[in-house]
């Protein structure tokens, strides 16, 4: 059974940086991709960061690149989300998401995803 456990969200101030970490089994990443997704307050999830955990260039969101990172630890089978400068306009439910890395897919389509994670809220204050 697939799991994700996402972690490392909360209530911050704008301006400040918050880590989330996306932890698996070795098997559910190996091979495959990984995606950050949020969910803004009635809006629809929306792509925002990806990496393949076999390597490669990772892929971030036009809204986000100048502040957001993903990166991946092979050894603690762990993504994170690495968020800063962050604004109020960021306070969303974040979702780590899974899917196999294929031929015309697209990384920001949350339909290449199979599993995903419960979420964890980012909240930030004006």
């Amino acid at each position: 059974q697939v799991q994700l456990v996402e972690s490392g969200g909360g209530l911050v101030q704008a301006g400040a940086s918050l880590r989330l970490s996306c932890a698996a089994s070795a098997d559910t990443f190996s091979s495959s991709k990984i995606g950050w997704f949020r969910q803004p307050p009635g809006k629809e999830r929306e792509f925002v960061a990806g990496v393949k955990w076999s390597g490669g260039a990772a892929v971030i969101a036009d809204a986000v690149k100048s502040r957001f990172t993903i990166s991946r630890d092979n050894a603690k089978n762990t993504v994170y989300l690495q968020m800063n400068s962050l604004k109020a306009e960021d306070t969303a439910v974040y979702y780590c998401a899974v899917g196999r890395p294929k031929a015309g897919g697209n990384d920001h389509d949350t339909r290449d995803y199979a599993y995903w994670g419960p979420g964890t809220q980012v909240t930030v204050s004006s």
